[in-house]
């Protein structure tokens, strides 16, 4: 059996939800398919968020599910493993068995996060193993940072944490040397960051505290914060599979967006991290408005154009 539904948003974070939010109270019969794998979950608060600084993720993404529910928009835990061009819309399959239409799709899968492969470093991971700075750099202002480079942007981490620590200890880790210029070196001296070569082996955890990185010839270095930089994955499948033009960038594949988030596909849109590397859940949420508006727009005109003849 397939259901129809004007737009179907696969995708049930921030992004999502804003803009499931933005089309329920347009009137648009909307679906939100939403797999339970928020990025943020590892952390215990969100911050940066004006008026929800300090909010635990899962308790906002809660308010955000009761309030498009609110406008009659459709919530369903299921996983979409496959989507195809249904005429002028989209045929989306659920894990669950269900084939869903929309004339609008919208794809805010966002993406995941690949740690390094430290040991211990995984179970640390949102607490006092860190990645963005505006996001938990508050919290342990002033504390002693290790920064563990996953790449020659690993520098430039390094240098932004100094704004919250002037205790910053950098391990290059893998990342040879000779990937690191002579402005790096020189930037990370002014900034009074301390290099330490030699391959990370493991996190010196005590009392459920991270006090220290062991280095691979046993020596540890106190410390009371890590920021290691994930590699980000794209979950981007559908998009591909819908002929999606993608550009590759530093952080992985992205589709072609317009302002609005229009990817090259009529009737396709991409929000939040599925549209770009370096949205804030703020940004995801505009992102995720200025999209549903947008689809609004397009299937009001749409009819009203096909009803005018013109």
């Amino acid at each position: 059996m397939t259901e129809q539904y004007e737009v179907i948003v696969v995708g049930g974070g921030t992004a999502g939800l804003s803009a499931g939010l933005v089309l329920g109270r347009s009137r648009r019969r909307t679906l939100v398919v939403d797999a339970g794998e928020p990025r943020n979950a590892p952390a215990a608060h969100l911050h940066g968020y004006l008026s929800r600084d300090g909010m635990a993720p899962d308790e906002f993404l809660a308010v955000g599910r009761e309030e498009i529910a609110r406008y009659g928009v459709e919530l369903v835990r299921d996983r979409a493993v496959d989507a195809e061009r249904d005429g002028p819309g989209f045929a989306v399959t659920l894990a669950g068995g269900r084939t869903v239409r929309g004339r609008a799709l919208v794809v805010a899968t966002g993406l995941k996060d690949e740690l390094p492969r430290v040991p211990g470093l995984a179970e640390r991971f949102g607490r006092d193993v860190l990645h963005c700075p505006y996001c938990h750099g508050w919290e342990v202002r002033d504390q002693p940072f290790g920064v563990l480079a996953t790449g020659p942007l690993g520098v430039h981490q390094a240098l932004m944490v100094s704004q919250w620590s002037k205790d910053v200890v950098f391990f290059p880790h893998q990342v040879a040397e000779a990937e690191f210029t002579d402005v790096d070196l020189r930037r990370l001296a002014a900034a009074g960051i301390d290099v330490v070569p030699g391959e990370v082996a493991g996190l010196q955890v005590t009392d459920d505290r991270l006090t220290g990185v062991r280095l691979a010839d046993g020596t540890v270095h106190e410390r009371s914060v890590l920021f290691a930089a994930p590699r980000p994955v794209p979950r981007g499948e559908l998009l591909a599979k819908l002929g999606a033009e993608l550009r590759e960038t530093p952080f992985g594949a992205y589709p072609v967006i317009d302002e609005r988030g229009l990817t090259t596909v009529p009737g396709l849109w991409a929000v939040g991290n599925a549209g770009g590397f370096a949205e804030q859940l703020i940004n995801a949420a505009s992102r995720g408005y200025r999209a549903g508006a947008a689809i609004n727009g397009e299937l009001l005109f749409a009819d009203i154009d096909a009803a005018a003849g013109v």
